[in-house]
């Protein structure tokens, strides 16, 4: 039988730490056997000291004390240290490989996800292993070993008691979670994704607040975050229900536990079964062992919370790669270099293809205008030929091989890709250049400025490159913007470059003149411009226009 997903990805996760962890364990045993040891010793010690016997006959009694009172405080602090270490260890591993997985899949991969859902994986749903080991594995393992042991210590003084201590503790660590699962099982299952909900809502809303306000929508789209707030409220609520019902059943258990020792002892000390020093031991000792139990339930239904936070991640590593790199990869070849598309058939989707039959040659220092309106494939192409997506028929080739024989790191290392939104990032204009080539010189740096027709306005700037551009770049103007990202294309330096229009969004002066400083500093490498604008087309040495493309598709479909 196979395991659930989310346990494979815990297990996984877990396995480069499993010393630690283990550790942690041994750790948090001796801590609780040492309260349990605490309790029964201290109870053992005034029952005996109240006969007033000389005070040697106190002395392992009252070293014991000493000794389970010091180890349990130095015992709980390295179960915390090792426990949380081995676990933050985990947390680390594992977000840097949920990271690593939504890089192989962006961005074909990622359409089935939002983008703040995705955060919400990334950060909330991934710090679920932390209460998976942390707050449910360590405990209900710790439990068990030291439950097993106290049942046999009480057990071996009264075997009444010790079944009586067995069987609430069963009630506790199995049944009470049991009835949790049962009852909260939809509650705790929507916490995660009604989280993601809320968090796509509020990154639509500020985002998009301008349009919202410019359209009348605001009050609509509050009320849409309100309600998804509102249903999670609720669910918060129902699953804290939940948890008071069941720390009440524990207090009862212990209760009964405690009454039921002291009834059967005081039997049993009647009877002369029983020392009546040992009687203390008998009804104290539980309140130990439901000190470690008491968690379970609350351990439980944090299980049930992490369960759905970790199929949600186990559903992002297990999304089909769009582009898998072969198994024995190419080296890429030596350049000048010649991309084509032969024949290529692209889809994102399964049964809606977005061309077919497309040939396109794009030759060393070739300057190409690929126009068409919206939905005709532009940047379908892009994507195809920097490998984000690979063909269902047909191929993609470089220098006549087909792409999918490279890594796709590697075909991004020759073909560059500009897109019209590129980002950038918070930070400097030189930070935002470096992303591009970290090592890079100050000269090189103010060469892609220059080229880029930046370089003499940064140096009107107070900070120079030490200035900040802001969220997205909010403190340039668009063209500014733009032509930023034109220059930390130009520092990376790739022999073919790929400009996914460019220009959208911005006035016809200011677009016609990036056209020219782009075309111009891309002088001597292969250029595929995409656009739909016609003044970009006077200064390209070939013009393809997809329009005709698609209508030879059809006429042949037909």
């Amino acid at each position: 039988m196979t395991a659930p997903a989310w346990l494979r990805l815990l297990l996984s996760a877990a396995r480069p730490a499993a010393g630690r962890l283990a550790l942690s364990t041994v750790a948090g045993v001796g801590a609780a056997g040492a309260g349990v040891g605490l309790m029964a010793t201290s109870a053992f010690l005034i029952s005996r000291a109240a006969l007033h016997p000389p005070v040697l006959h106190l002395m392992v009694a009252i070293v014991a004390v000493r000794a389970f009172g010091i180890s349990r405080g130095v015992l709980r602090y390295v179960e915390r240290l090792v426990g949380h270490d081995a676990a933050l260890r985990v947390l680390g591993a594992l977000r840097v490989r949920v990271y690593t997985r939504l890089q192989r899949l962006a961005p074909a991969g990622l359409a089935d996800f939002r983008r703040a859902d995705l955060v919400q994986r990334l950060v909330s749903d991934v710090e679920a292993v932390l209460d998976a080991l942390v707050r449910v594995a360590l405990p209900y393992a710790v439990t068990i070993l030291v439950g097993v042991g106290s049942v046999a210590l009480v057990g071996a003084l009264l075997p009444v008691a010790g079944a009586v201590l067995a069987g609430t503790l069963v009630v506790v660590g199995a049944v009470v979670p049991l009835v949790q699962a049962a009852t909260a099982r939809r509650t705790d299952g929507r916490l995660a994704p009604l989280r993601g909900e809320l968090a796509v809502a509020t990154v639509d809303l500020v985002h998009g607040l301008p349009d919202l306000i410019a359209y009348g929508a605001v009050d609509e789209h509050l009320a849409r975050a309100a309600d998804v707030d509102r249903r999670l409220r609720r669910a918060t609520e129902r699953a804290s229900g939940v948890t008071g019902v069941s720390a009440a059943v524990t207090a009862l258990c212990t209760g009964i536990c405690v009454l039921a020792g002291l009834a059967a002892g005081a039997a049993a000390v009647r009877a002369g079964a029983l020392d009546g020093e040992l009687l203390a031991v008998v009804v104290l000792t539980p309140l130990a062992v439901f000190e470690a139990a008491g968690g379970l339930p609350a351990a439980a239904q944090r299980l049930a919370a992490a369960r759905t936070a970790l199929d949600r991640l186990a559903a992002v590593l297990a999304a089909p790669d769009p582009t898998p790199d072969p198994v024995a990869p190419r080296p890429l070849p030596s350049g000048p270099y010649t991309l084509r598309l032969e024949n290529v058939t692209a889809r994102w989707e399964p049964g809606r293809p977005v061309f077919d039959g497309l040939s396109l040659d794009l030759t060393p220092g070739r300057r190409t205008a690929l126009v068409g309106p919206s939905g005709t494939g532009k940047s379908t192409v892009a994507a195809l030929l920097v490998r984000w997506l690979d063909p269902v028929a047909g191929r993609v080739t470089l220098n006549g091989t087909d792409l999918r024989r490279f890594r796709g790191d590697d075909v991004r290392r020759v073909v560059g890709y500009l897109p019209d939104d590129a980002h950038l990032f918070d930070t400097t204009i030189e930070e935002n250049l470096r992303v591009a080539r970290r090592d890079a010189t100050t000269a090189q740096l103010e060469a892609a400025l220059a080229d880029a027709r930046l370089l003499d306005w940064v140096r009107t700037l107070p900070d120079g490159t030490a200035t900040p551009v802001g969220e997205h770049g909010v403190a340039l103007s668009g063209g500014q913007r733009r032509r930023l990202a034109l220059a930390r294309a130009l520092l990376a330096d790739f022999p073919v470059l790929v400009l996914d229009e460019p220009t959208e969004h911005l006035d016809e002066p200011t677009a016609l003149a990036l056209t020219r400083d782009i075309l111009t500093a891309t002088r001597g490498r292969t250029v595929l411009f995409v656009t739909h604008r016609p003044e970009a087309l006077s200064h390209v040495d070939e013009v393809v226009d997809l329009r005709d493309r698609m209508a030879a598709w059809r006429r042949a479909a037909v």
